[in-house]
């Protein structure tokens, strides 16, 4: 008996460890597939496919900056990061209307779209490395080359920073702006007294009613806000370049598909420019041009659009609708807006400025 016994409990000794690596091999295995699964779900569905499937697009913007992003008394949008949104819709539905704005101030914007509760941020956000790595944001291409000044009343007699000392300065909070302005005034070693507000229009209303005697913001955005103070011309920006602020679009970081394909809208909006396609005659060169370069931005050779899971002429749909981005610019920044805006950094490279795509090949 003790020898039945004996080879009973190396029986049991055996084969349970047999058992117990059987059992882990396959919850292995089934959190394996389970990953494998999770993943090719993730990888198969896009944001893209819920904007087909809901209709439109839903884009995130200022609504307070002429000339990038202002909504009129009849309810209309219009200005550069608006006309981002439209030739966005324009080349997913052929249609630029198809869009819902929703209005973000600059604390708000970022959680807004990492809670998916917008589909891309157009809302002059400047591209920074923090943004890009640990805010959750892939960017797009820049759509404006921009920098940091300042704005005083004309009869202040301040003309550096240095003349800040002791004195307010208004900013919005939650901007790359306000650690900007702090950077430079540690560096100059000036006391100043930084006065914040979440809401723009708060900021420069503050600043109109003399509470600070400098607002400061991008460069554009001042021109652009000048506008709308009474007695603009009693205000002046001061030749003064705080730093570098690329202005560009995002979307929510983790859906490479959908970030590939707001990138490569962008780029199709400056590559034709480059290539001296226009709205006017687009639909000429459709039809009838012989070089492979616009053939295959317009998508008459080659799948470049099917690679992107747009339709292969949506580059055409961009232009015919919302323009190139030279045409975008001119009507919202340049020489047909109120703010006639030199186009500077802005211009493409060939023509010294910084706008460039990559080959659409």
């Amino acid at each position: 008996m003790r020898k039945w016994g004996f080879l009973l409990l190396a029986s049991v000794l055996f084969v349970a460890p047999l058992a117990s690596c059987r059992d882990r091999s396959a919850q292995t295995g089934q959190t394996t597939a389970t990953t494998t699964a999770q993943g090719q779900s993730q990888q198969g569905s896009s944001r893209i496919d819920t904007i087909v499937s809901r209709g439109k697009l839903i884009c995130g913007v200022s609504g307070e900056l002429p000339g990038f992003s202002f909504v009129d008394e009849k309810g209309k949008y219009s200005g550069l990061d608006v006309d981002v949104c439209r030739a966005v819709a324009a080349a997913i539905f052929d249609d630029p209307e198809k869009v819902e704005y929703r209005k973000l101030n600059a604390k708000d914007r970022f959680t807004v779209l990492q809670a998916g509760e917008i589909d891309i941020l157009s809302r002059n956000t400047t591209y920074t490395a923090s943004r890009d790595t640990t805010t959750g944001l892939e960017f797009a291409p820049v759509i404006f080359y921009d920098s940091q000044s300042i704005m005083v009343k004309k009869d202040s007699g301040i003309k550096t920073l240095q003349d800040f000392a002791g004195k307010s300065i208004c900013v919005q909070t939650g901007t790359s702006t306000e650690q900007n302005l702090s950077d430079q005034m540690r560096k100059l070693g000036v006391k100043y007294t930084p006065v914040v507000f979440e809401d723009v229009n708060a900021t420069f209303a503050t600043y109109q009613e003399g509470r600070c005697q400098g607002v400061t913001a991008d460069r554009s955005q001042l021109v652009s806000k000048r506008t709308t103070l009474p007695n603009s011309e009693n205000n002046v920006v001061l030749p003064i370049v705080m730093s570098k602020e690329p202005l560009a679009p995002a979307v929510k970081s983790g859906d490479p598909k959908w970030a590939e394909a707001v990138r490569w809208i962008v780029f199709a909006a400056i590559e034709a420019e480059d290539l001296g396609i226009n709205s006017g005659n687009v639909d000429k060169l459709v039809a009838s041009t012989t070089d492979p370069n616009v053939k295959r931005l317009l998508g008459k050779e080659g799948d470049l659009g099917k690679g992107l899971g747009l339709p292969n002429d949506y580059a055409v749909r961009v232009v015919k609708k919302v323009g190139n981005y030279g045409e975008m610019y001119d009507r919202n920044l340049g020489p047909k807006s109120t703010l006639k805006l030199e186009r500077g950094q802005n211009r493409l490279w060939k023509d010294g400025g910084l706008l460039y795509s990559p080959p659409f090949r």
